[in-house]
């Protein structure tokens, strides 16, 4: 064994990651004190497995844990374990060398010796996690021994590209590491590492269910430690052991809401990859679900160890209500382990949550009443509804949870099965009207044929269902269709009568269709008006005037969409309007009340008039002739 003290160079590529994990790759310094420990829980797994291969081994394996020791006089933190430790070769190559790194390489020889067993209960990467300490100490010291060897061996460096290796005479089984923190008025050094509380709190979010004891000194004594760690994960324990209150309260912990969830379902898979997994469903819907910088994901732990918050990756944006943990046993992290990287294994997850999510809620509505699922449907229905457009795979099973308002219950959804079942006979598509409100949509014109006929009508208000109603095709062989679109042909009709008034009034509408060009591109009759005398009315394809709306609101440059005006044939306003243009074509007065009509038309289904004033003036010149 080398008896001095010898200097070295870290690599460039060292010295590079160095300076990254300094300046930019963690967005949260606390987690220098998960990657310690997360290190020295793989350090006590090695040796645990080290031992049972080998029962040679002279290694102390009675009381395995990590200590974390604090002297705020030194301004140091220590994070020691009494696992397998490093020799020098160990060291030089681990620690030096960011293209190798002591859990990859041992993994590599477990999967060599096709000792499954074993890989998987290690996690991380050692030699690239140490580098983390580096965030919050200007020098770090390393003394470890290998267990089973007699000779020790002490590492330092300041972290600006050369470390010292030089024997440490009695060092204890394991591997210790000293963090000489960096002064407390550092300007982006924001918390005290030197603080017990600070420490337990670090320990409690990022690793209180890895499965080894993390001790700390105690406040009453200090020379006596206590375990900070409760080592005991809810999605871990078999299910007969967990009380409801206890999920409800780790719910209320993770989720900061003040209520039990609306559900609590768990999930485990194994095979070709493992993972844990227990998921809640809120009874009401957070301040920001519609929110731009709201967060969403559940957590992520890897064997245990906390990863991150939000994980975005596992869930869905219309799924982001969703709150709770995700535990995988062997997942591809990157240098900081706190972005994942975009493998089959995560999109596998992602696709079984989100699979286990629908299906929960489908059983949520064959429960007797149906109570749960009108909860859940009120609070989270539009935001689910966004998956329609985004989840195409999983877009039926979308429309099989949803429930729409309609004119067959004024009170209560319905689903789009009941809806199918209650079509009249011959009816082959799912009839529909979008809205700001149900009062509008209600009164609207469009319905009037609807309801005189008694047909069904979903009545459609979320700013989402202008978008998805375009992007889905039909349900159960049924197709969408908007009322206030196309040609409406409810039931047969005396195609006689129809021709010989599309004769009378084809005068009419040709001369209206010239005079209100600038707004409409046709003028016909109607076959769904009973009461009103127009209404207006898109093309098959055309967007909805609400949906031109919001593309412009949202800085979207949209070419004006003119629609056709109807005219209901049968109404004493047109048909008298047809006599008087037969008596006087090119009146002034015509051209106004063509005006008119179509203003009134436009408020009925409560879109805007391009000149107000114009409007309100012609319609006073009106009624000052009636007096």
């Amino acid at each position: 064994m080398t008896t001095s003290t010898q200097t070295f160079e870290f690599q460039s590529e060292a010295r590079q990651l160095l300076q990254l994990m300094i300046h930019s790759i963690y967005s949260n310094k606390d987690v220098f004190l998960r990657e310690l420990v997360s290190n020295a829980s793989d350090a006590l797994d090695k040796l645990r497995l080290e031992a049972f291969r080998d029962k040679d081994l002279e290694a102390d394996t009675d009381d395995l844990h990590v200590e974390i020791a604090i002297d705020q006089d030194a301004r140091t933190l220590t994070v020691r374990d009494n696992g397998i430790g490093m020799s020098r070769n160990d060291v030089v190559s681990l620690i030096g060398t960011i293209a190798k790194s002591g859990t990859a390489e041992f993994l590599r020889k477990l999967k060599e010796s096709k000792d499954a067993a074993g890989s998987q209960d290690l996690i991380g990467q050692f030699g690239v996690g140490f580098y983390s300490s580096f965030m919050v100490a200007d020098r770090v010291t390393l003394v470890t021994r290998r267990a089973g060897s007699t000779e020790g061996v002490r590492w330092e460096s300041d972290g600006e590209g050369t470390y010292t290796i030089e024997p440490a005479e009695d060092a204890p089984q394991g591997t210790s590491v000293t963090l000489h923190l960096k002064p407390a008025d550092t300007d982006d050094h924001l918390f005290d590492y030197t603080s017990a509380r600070k420490v337990r709190e670090i320990v409690k979010r990022y690793s209180d269910f890895i499965t080894w004891p993390v001790k700390m000194a105690s406040s009453e004594d200090g020379d006596e430690l206590e375990t900070v760690n409760s080592m005991k994960a809810l999605w871990a324990r078999s299910q007969s052991e967990v009380e409801q209150s206890e999920y409800n309260e780790f719910y209320k912990h993770i989720s900061h809401d003040w209520n039990d969830p609306l559900e609590t379902f768990r999930m485990q898979a194994e095979g070709t990859f493992e993972y844990q997994a227990l998921l809640f469903i809120p009874a009401q819907a957070p301040l920001d679900l519609f929110m731009r910088e709201r967060k969403r994901g559940v957590q992520l732990y890897v064997k245990r160890v906390f990863i991150m918050d939000d994980c975005e990756a596992l869930m869905p944006e219309y799924l982001r209500f969703i709150k709770g943990v995700v535990d995988a046993q062997d997942l591809s992290l990157n240098v900081s382990r706190e972005i994942l990287q975009q493998d089959r294994q995560i999109r596998m997850i992602r696709k079984r949550l989100v699979k286990k999510v629908l299906t929960t809620v489908k059983s949520m509505m064959a429960e007797e009443g149906g109570e749960r699922y009108t909860t859940f449907w009120s609070a989270f229905g539009a935001a689910v509804k966004e998956g329609l457009l985004d989840d195409v795979d999983n877009r039926e099973s979308i429309l099989e949870i949803s429930s729409f308002a309609s004119t067959h219950d004024a009170e209560a959804p319905t689903t789009l099965k009941d809806y199918v079942a209650r079509m009249k006979d011959g009816q082959t598509d799912i009839y529909y009207l979008t809205g700001e409100s149900r009062t509008i949509i209600e009164n609207s014109p469009h319905m009037e044929a609807f309801q005189a006929k008694g047909y069904e009508v979903l009545v459609l208000t979320d700013p989402i269902d202008e978008m998805w109603v375009e992007a889905v095709s039909g349900f159960d062989g049924k197709q969408f269709q908007s009322i206030a679109k196309g040609e409406v042909d409810l039931d047969e009709k005396d195609d006689e009568k129809a021709a010989e008034a599309k004769k009378d009034f084809a005068d009419l509408l040709a001369w209206m269709t010239t005079a209100l060009a600038e707004d409409v591109k046709e003028v016909r009759l109607s076959t769904r008006l009973t009461t009103s005398p127009a209404c207006i009315v898109g093309d098959a394809h055309d967007i909805t005037p609400t949906l031109e709306k919001m593309y412009r609101a949202s800085g979207q440059e949209m070419p004006k969409v003119k629609r056709i005006l109807e005219l209901n044939p049968t109404h004493p306003l047109v048909s008298g309007l047809r006599a008087a243009f037969g008596e006087r074509a090119g009146d002034e007065g015509l051209s106004e009340t063509a005006e008119l009509l179509y203003g009134m038309a436009l408020l009925a289904e409560g879109g805007e008039l391009g000149d107000p004033a114009r409007f309100i003036k012609l319609m006073a010149q009106r009624l000052e002739r009636t007096l």
